[in-house]
């Protein structure tokens, strides 16, 4: 599966996009951001869009509410990356309000993308307090977690943006 987030209408390089029930709209301030998810991978590429390959899924793109935990990581890191995910605890998807999870591996630059999704910004601050979240994240901040056991594979600091899926 493929994820393609632009800030251009994906119709215009992609019209049967506008078909699809994997399109949807984010909207954050003054930044509005499309989203597609396809299974097979698409053969273009624009200014100001990224393309992700989708390593674990569960639920549906939807819902009202979007965060996107941005995580710049080295080529050398990938394999660690990615295999502390497909570890990963799995505890957000018995949470009120989940609709989905995404965990995307960019396909042109270097940095991850782990996209939730929530029936309501409410739901997702929920989350964030429950004793679910605290043993999904119980290692981030220890001797434990990947930051601290391989701090280099991480070039930047990851960044988080919240939207609001517009319909």
């Amino acid at each position: 599966m493929y994820i393609y987030i632009s800030s251009h209408l994906l119709e215009e390089h992609f019209p049967e996009a506008a078909e699809l029930p994997q399109a949807v709209t984010l909207q954050h301030d003054d930044e509005t951001r499309y989203v597609l998810e396809i299974d097979e991978p698409l053969d273009f590429h624009t200014e100001n869009s990224s393309r992700y390959e989708v390593l674990d899924s569960s639920g549906t793109i939807g819902g009202s509410y979007a965060v996107l935990n941005n995580i710049p990581v080295t080529a050398d890191g990938r394999s660690t990356f990615e295999e502390r995910f497909s570890n990963r605890a799995r505890k957000v998807e018995d949470e009120p309000g989940f609709v989905g999870i995404r965990v995307m591996r960019p396909l042109d630059d270097d940095t991850y993308v782990i996209m939730t999704l929530w029936a309501s910004e409410e739901y997702f601050t929920a989350w964030q307090e429950s004793q679910a979240y605290s043993h999904a994240h119980r290692k981030r901040d220890s001797s434990e977690g990947i930051t601290a056991q391989q701090p280099s594979i991480f070039p930047r600091p990851s960044f988080v943006k919240n939207y609001t899926v517009m319909a």
